[in-house]
This record gives structure tokens, sequence and C-alpha cells, in this order.
């Protein structure tokens, strides 16, 4: 059994719209209204925080963020800090006042790109290279930790970089969480992997088989010995999954519904988005896109009750837990046994799919998480 004491599970706010169906005109456009109440359905269902995502067609994390935040009591809003786009100094700043407003509920998801397309569009010079990225994600790591980390002499915080240089740098308020809020941190690429060994607090995957999810874990391992014996510094993680969720009480309902979110894709709109994904520099999305091509004569299962078969549409962590409570509870074990400790999950719509997974699928986890004497943060 994995030496993992407690288990998180994150939910989803979906602030580029919502509906049944993915790949067609959204039912439900994206509103501070629907935010909330999805928000407040997460955290009635026993998720303790929710992913805010990033990309051009969303609205902006850091003020959907704020919103959650002020209208739960409990649920923390996981938000994305983007280098390049924002500065350190100034990102550290809005991280540590939010989680003073929020009474210490904030979370920061380091995002260091995807598609170059969409950098390019917000202006980002490093769009087209991807490895620099990384290397200016170590340095605004660098900086937001320095400043979140300076006690208040009247110098401040000092960096030269090759991305960033920062004279007298502060950070006001002091962040309420100790040493500061959790730096979530996703990248499956080998430089991105070296900058979560260095700087992260979490390290996220998208869903995987769990073979491949071990593989993932015992090269971020790796990392960390390797950067133990390089600068003498001893640092562990906690390990995660981004994944989609599709739970009924029965086996038939579940895959009915998985397939039914597929059910308004036009062929000719699923060649566009295989051709979108093909041209990502995110090693992420390639492995996604891997697991989608070669289980296509399996009609996507990619494991027991694990199903690839939003991946071309969707992109992101699209791979879906399918199945009854107790077998989708199985799986979540499997992968808590395996060492994961956190889960970010969703459903279409993800109103009605909180509710749903929080009446079917969370009792029963937190029921077999128990007997484990493994506990579940609310």
């Amino acid at each position: 059994m994995s030496e993992t004491k407690s288990v998180e599970f994150g939910w989803f706010i979906p602030t580029n719209g919502d509906g049944r169906y993915i790949g067609t005109t959204l039912e439900r456009e994206p509103s501070p209204e629907y935010f909330i109440q999805v928000a407040k359905a997460a955290e009635k269902a026993g998720y303790e925080f929710t992913l805010i995502p990033a990309g051009g067609d969303c609205w902006d994390g850091w003020i959907v963020g704020s919103w959650v935040a002020a209208h739960t009591t409990k649920l923390k809003p996981l938000i994305a800090m983007r280098p390049g786009l924002i500065s350190p100094v100034l990102a550290a700043r809005m991280a540590s006042t939010l989680d003073q407003m929020s009474g210490g509920r904030a979370l920061i998801n380091v995002v260091t790109g995807h598609y170059p397309a969409d950098l390019k569009a917000t202006g980002d010079p490093l769009h087209g290279s991807h490895d620099e990225r990384y290397e200016r994600t170590k340095e605004f790591l660098d900086v937001v930790k320095g400043v979140w980390g300076e006690d208040g002499s009247a110098s401040g915080f000092n960096y030269e970089g090759q991305h960033y240089q920062v004279e007298g740098g502060v950070s006001k308020p002091a962040a309420l969480q100790d040493p500061h809020p959790p730096l979530y941190f996703g990248g499956s690429s080998v430089a991105g992997k070296k900058v979560a060994a260095e700087s992260a607090d979490v390290y996220l995957m998208w869903g995987e088989p769990l073979e491949w999810i071990q593989e993932q874990m015992a090269e971020m391992k790796q990392h960390l010995k390797d950067l133990k014996e390089r600068t003498g510094v001893s640092r562990t993680l906690r390990y995660g999954i981004r994944a989609q969720v599709v739970v009924r009480e029965t086996e038939e309902e579940a895959w009915k519904a998985a397939w039914n979110i597929l059910s308004k894709v036009e062929p000719n709109q699923l060649k566009d988005q295989e051709k979108r994904h093909a041209k990502t520099d995110a090693t992420n999305q390639k492995r996604q896109m891997d697991l989608y091509e070669q289980s296509k004569d399996q009609d996507y299962i990619i494991g027991p009750n694990l199903w690839s078969g939003l991946s071309a549409v969707r992109g992101g962590g699209a791979v879906a837990f399918v199945g009854t409570p107790e077998q989708v509870s199985d799986r979540l074990i499997e992968f808590v046994d395996a060492g994961v400790s956190s889960f970010i999950l969703s459903g279409y719509p993800h109103l009605e799919e909180a509710e749903i997974t929080g009446e079917l699928l969370m009792p029963v986890v937190k029921r077999k998480l128990t007997e484990r004497a493994i506990s579940v943060t609310i």
C-alpha cells in the first residue's frame, strides 16, 4: 500500500461555458451566477478545492477564483499563475492577498504553456520556445518564493536572472498559509519535470493508465534524487491527476452517458480538432493523443473503467473514469495506492455531475479510504 496518508479531491469551474455535449454550441453561457452554482454544488458534494482554468476562451481565473471564494465557506480556488504573462512579484502579491482574503484558501496552479498559438495571442515572446519557457518558469518561481519569504527587511528581495531582474521586491500582505500557498505544477517533458522537482509542491498529471502514471512518478523521483545529489537539497512531492468522471448506478448507464457527451460532434470537426492537437508542443497533450490513437480499435478504452474518447475533441485532461460507484472508486483507490494523493475531476455538465458524484461516488471513495486509514481532506 502507498505511504499516502491523506487524499484531496477537486472539481472544475467551466469558465468558458458548459453543457451536456462537447464539440457543439454551448447550452450554458458562462456567468457569475453559474460559477457560484457549480462551486456550491462542488462544496456540498465534498470536494475540497476547484480548478479555475486558464486559456484564451476562459474568463479571468483570478477574478473568478476570488468570486468563488467569496461565495463559499471552505472551497479552495486553484488559480493559474502564467509566467511570461504576468510579473512574478505582482503574481506573488495577488496570491498572498487572495490567501488573506479567503482565510488561507488560495491554491496556485503554475501554467507554463500549452498551444503556441494561444501563447502568441497573449503576447508571450517565448510562444515557440518550449524549453526556454520552463527556464523562465524556474526563475519566475524563484522570485515568487523569494518575495513570499521576505521577512520585512528594508532591502526587499533581489534577483538577477536571464528573464527577470528584481531589486527590492516585496509582497504585501504576507501569505496566510505557512510557508505559502501550495504550488501545483503540470508538465510531462523533461524540462517540465526538472522545474517541478525544484519548485513544486504537487506534481499534476493528466489521466493515463496506471502504469503510465507510475512511470511518470518514477521519473519525478529520479529528478528529485538528481536534485539532491547536485545541490544537496532534499525535496518531496505530492502527486495529482486531472481527469473526467462519468459515474452512474449501472455500468451500462455510465457508458451510455459517456458516449452521449460526444453525440453532437461532426466527423469533420473531429478531424480538425485532431489536427489542432497535433500542432501542440506540450508533451502531456501528445501523450493524451497517443492514448487516443492507440485505443481507436477498442472504443477508446485504455484500461479498466478508463476511457480516452473525449481526448481529440476536448484536449487537456480528457481521459475519463467511467463506471459504477464501486468500479470508479476501486480505480481511484488503485491510483491512491500507487502514490497519487490529489484528484481534480469534472464532468458534463459540471453542475449536475458535481451533484451526481457527490451522491454516488464520494461517499464510497471516502469509506474505502477510511478502511485504509487514509483521510480525505474536505
